[in-house]
């Protein structure tokens, strides 16, 4: 993502990237209720690109932030979770 839309992004700012991200995960929202698959992939594309762009932009990587879970849930570390 960074090589396609970096410095475009970092113009952007961190703050209306979110809000890019938030807008697509209402678009994602509205084609879950709809069922339409196409219309689910396609959202759940943008979604992945908007979250890589905001991880880029606050230099997170996302590997690192999925690994939180590798071992169950991160609160009470179990898999399946057994939080209340």
């Amino acid at each position: 993502m960074r090589a396609t839309y970096g410095a475009r992004d970092r113009q952007r700012g961190v703050a209306a990237s979110v809000a890019w991200l938030v807008e697509e995960l209402g678009e994602l929202a509205q084609a879950v209720r709809k069922g339409d698959r196409a219309d689910q992939l396609h959202e759940l594309g943008d979604v992945l690109a908007w979250l890589a762009s905001v991880a880029d932009q606050l230099d997170v990587s996302l590997d690192e932030a999925a690994n939180r879970y590798a071992d169950g849930c991160p609160r009470c570390r179990s898999t399946p979770c057994r939080c209340p």
